[in-house]
């Protein structure tokens, strides 16, 4: 098979293709043939060696695919042979034409919705519907949602808006505050510019829930525009650095501030069993902004560190090498 490897932690160029033995199915096992694989903003970090948690090298990159299922190890039905599925796979192996996973992880892709279309939503869409759970969002409520062209964020734009919510989407660059207000945002500005927490202000006063994909100095700005009896949940720090409130001033605020969100994994499928039916009866539209060939893993994630990316970026194992990524 083909597969992507990092043997060395450093720039993208470290990732590199490779014919690679094909993995078996061992027992509760099974094989599946990847068609799209899920290309995450931490997996730039932990290629870098700087990610949020220890990676053992060398290894295949890679946490989430979707496929077709092309063997079936022991003590696995024989009837999911030919399934359209899509896994996690554990931390890594998704960068490649066919991964070994748990036949437990699986979760089938209705007949109507396209491949890349699942792929995008396995991690999104289940973090976004957890976040929108944990936030606890009723209709009337003012929404900010960073990284609104992101993954995720393009996502709970969608979902805060179709809770009957004021949605105020915060991005960087006018290319993807303009696609934040084709999701439906009600007001969408761009957090490169100094002025912005003064124009949600100005907009729609104080925030009530602020759902904080960015970290740092963003984080911080949304973090102050909650009114009283607010929420904040984080759940990313692109801009490379967690948002610092320290408890004191979120009680003093009386602001509720959320930094952890654990679900089992049983929970977790249930979560992306949702998402994908959302999304195949034509409510949830995943934003797949950009799809490189396998081979071409190492652009896929230059482009995500350029911060030109929007919504999510897929690794295509059925392309070939040459043809030119989406854009």
């Amino acid at each position: 098979m083909r597969a992507v490897w990092l043997r060395e932690f450093g720039g993208p160029e470290r990732l590199l293709a490779a014919e690679t033995p094909d993995p078996s199915a061992g027992p509760g096992q099974v094989v599946v043939a990847v068609e799209f694989a899920n290309v995450t903003f931490v997996e730039t970090q932990l290629r870098a060696g700087t990610g949020p948690f220890p990676v053992r090298l060398p290894t295949i990159p890679g946490n989430g695919v979707g496929g077709v299922v092309a063997e079936v190890g022991p003590e696995v039905d024989p009837a999911l042979r030919g399934r359209r599925v899509v896994t996690s796979t554990g931390g890594a192996g998704g960068y490649a034409d066919r991964v070994a996973v748990d036949a437990d992880g699986l979760v089938a892709v209705p007949d109507e919705l396209p491949m890349e279309s699942a792929v995008a939503l396995l991690a999104d869409g289940r973090t976004a519907l957890l976040l929108l759970e944990t936030a606890g969002v009723h209709p009337g409520e003012r929404i900010l949602v960073e990284a609104a062209a992101g993954g995720v964020g393009s996502l709970l734009v969608q979902l805060a808006g179709a809770a009957g919510a004021t949605v105020v989407a915060v991005a960087g660059g006018d290319r993807k505050v303009a696609l934040a207000r084709d999701l439906g945002a009600d007001l969408a500005v761009d957090y490169s510019t100094a002025d912005w927490p003064a124009r949600v202000r100005a907009g729609v006063g104080g925030i009530d829930v602020v759902f904080d994909g960015v970290g740092g100095t963003v984080g911080r700005s949304a973090f102050d525009l909650l009114d009283r009896g607010g929420r904040m949940v984080s759940f990313g720090l692109s801009s490379g650095s967690w948002t610092q409130v320290p408890d004191e001033v979120a009680r003093e605020r009386g602001v509720t501030v959320v930094r952890s969100l654990t679900r089992s994994p049983e929970q977790l499928r249930e979560l992306t069993r949702r998402a994908l039916a959302e999304a195949a009866a034509g409510r949830l539209r995943p934003v797949i902004g950009q799809r490189f060939p396998l081979d071409r893993a190492a652009d896929a994630h230059a482009a995500i560190q350029s911060r030109r990316t929007v919504g999510k970026t897929l690794l295509d194992a059925g392309r070939p090498t040459g043809t030119r990524p989406d854009r």
